[in-house]
């Protein structure tokens, strides 16, 4: 008898908040800080919330990237990925409500491992449909740019 995967799972984190903008995050064994730089009144002991997102976003696309290449039995080797967003910061600054603050963001994946360029478009087809955070990222209106190529 084949054992059913779970479909949906729980996702959990805890954080103990000392300051206004220092957040002593938990999740699963692992502690970090998500915090604001000392010129916004922080202590800059780890990324900010949008500095987060985005490394979430380039981590996230190494693994399904990944996962991706050797389902389709292609060497992508290792990633090097270079994040770079236009934000908007009209809404942290509370000037306005702004309904796509992260207007755009582009990745710049370079492969290590012996791919074609067109086996990269396949692999980089394949994460714009399974990456979560891509998804995310896409469905609230921001522009995604991806330029997957090879060394």
């Amino acid at each position: 008898m084949a054992i059913k995967m779970k479909t949906t799972v729980a996702l959990k984190a805890a954080a103990h908040c000392p300051s206004h903008s220092r957040a002593n995050i938990s999740i699963r064994d692992i502690d970090f800080a998500i915090d604001e730089p000392t010129e916004r009144g922080g202590t800059n002991a780890g990324p900010t919330p949008t500095d987060a997102a985005i490394a979430a976003l380039v981590g996230c696309t190494n693994v399904i990237g990944h996962k991706c290449a050797k389902a389709l039995s292609i060497d992508i080797g290792e990633l090097t990925i270079n994040a770079s967003c236009d934000f908007d910061r009209r809404g942290v600054t509370l000037a306005e409500e702004i309904d796509v603050p992260f207007k755009k963001i582009t990745l710049d994946i370079t492969s290590s491992g012996t791919a074609t360029q067109s086996e990269l478009d396949q692999v980089a087809t394949d994460v714009a449909k399974y990456c979560p955070l891509s998804k995310l990222f896409r469905q609230s209106g921001t522009q995604v740019e991806e330029n997957w190529r090879t060394t």
